[in-house]
């Protein structure tokens, strides 16, 4: 059988297949990137604190690049690309006070780099425009940034990230 791959696929071995840029539509990307990040986060029970802080950067680091290109050519970027989501909820009041540094010194490096690295990958297989890539961010921005509005306690924050069926 492994001497049949080659000849009826048309090229020699699967490693050139795995690496070949995915060629599709900024919509098809956009969809690729969530569905990706979906189903990874559900696998991994990734708490909303790792989710949160991934997302974080991302979102910091692409609305950053954006709007120096933009300034760059004198323009503005949309409040939708620039500003966090507005969230419709209403935030939680808590009495309990605990250390944000040890919960951060507590989270999972391996599994924040996890999810770093398919959004990164992600990104350059399908070629996805940054402001793309930026909206489907922010749509998880708005999410998490939900659920941490909710947390009246620290392990909260480490509870799984809950992703709506309709996300």
């Amino acid at each position: 059988m492994a001497t049949l791959w080659p000849p009826i696929c048309g090229f020699n071995g699967f490693k050139r297949l795995i690496r070949r840029p995915l060629i599709m539509s900024a919509t098809d990307a956009m969809v690729v990137l969530q569905e990706r990040m979906v189903n990874l986060v559900n696998q991994l029970s990734m708490p909303v604190i790792e989710t949160s802080l991934v997302i974080g950067r991302w979102t910091n680091k692409a609305s950053h690049h954006l709007s120096q290109v933009a300034q760059e050519n004198g323009e503005t970027l949309p409040s939708l690309l620039s500003e966090p989501w507005p969230l419709e909820v209403e935030v939680m009041e808590s009495d309990v006070e605990f250390d944000l540094e040890k919960a951060l010194s507590i989270t999972d490096r391996d599994r924040m780099d996890i999810l770093d690295t398919l959004i990164r990958v992600s990104i350059d297989e399908t070629k996805m425009p940054l402001s793309d890539a930026l909206l489907v961010l922010r749509s998880w921005e708005r999410l998490v940034r939900m659920q941490l509005s909710q947390a009246v306690g620290p392990g909260q924050l480490f509870s799984p990230t809950e992703i709506p069926e309709d996300f």
